[in-house]
């Protein structure tokens, strides 16, 4: 039996390890000659792997250009989750989306370095076909936070109030996101201050008079 479970793992690792090979290559290569003039052979190639083992991984060249950033997200995601019940709605995507970043840059070095992860952010914002394919994406992440959010508050699906948060919420992200794409080294610890000071501006942004 543990002969069974010790092949299980291995094989596993070697997996997970083609498939990091897999992103490394594809990240650099479209650092260098950007994504249009990149194709999977060569993605292949420089991972030391058949086109045929690129498609066991991933459906095509979009999926791989976000694979990271699905990582980030589905880690964010399970901090939402592991939130105490006892918190506001904003006060549990406020620290999870803190606390995240307290592990997800380490998670992202296991896979590439973090200023790869940041010229590829840059990327998928100016490449039309990967920003809608991105946009799309956290559309469906509003959707699994909204529902979260319903969930752990007791709420009906038709209470409007999750999802004006989750909106709020994501165009905070959105509007931060943009301005980190546009720093050099993406700093993570200046990323994590400015934040949180946008999500500490959302509820005096809707609720005061601007002109007094």
């Amino acid at each position: 039996m543990q002969a069974s479970e010790g092949a299980t793992g291995l094989r596993e690792r070697k997996k997970r390890r083609t498939r990091d090979a897999l992103i490394r290559s594809a990240l650099e290569l479209f650092a260098h000659q950007g994504y249009e003039g990149t194709t999977v052979d060569e993605i292949a190639a420089a991972a030391d792997v058949s086109q045929r083992t690129f498609f066991r991984y991933f459906a095509n060249k979009e999926e791989v250009a976000l694979s990271v950033q699905e990582m980030v997200e589905s880690h964010f995601f399970a901090a939402v989750c592991e939130r105490p019940a006892a918190e506001s709605p904003l006060t549990a995507l406020r620290a999870a989306v803190l606390s995240s970043w307290d592990t997800i840059e380490e998670a992202i070095e296991s896979v590439v370095p973090l200023e790869l992860h940041v010229r590829t952010f840059q990327m998928i914002q100016s490449t039309p076909q990967l920003l809608a394919a991105h946009l799309r994406r956290g559309m469906e992440l509003e959707d699994r936070l909204t529902r979260e959010i319903t969930r752990r508050e007791g709420l009906t699906e038709q209470d409007p109030r999750p999802r004006i948060l989750v909106a709020a919420f994501s165009g905070v992200m959105r509007a931060n996101g943009k301005l980190w794409a546009g720093v050099a080294d993406g700093d993570m610890s200046e990323l994590k201050r400015a934040t949180a000071g946008y999500l500490d501006q959302i509820g005096p942004a809707l609720a005061e008079n601007w002109r007094s």
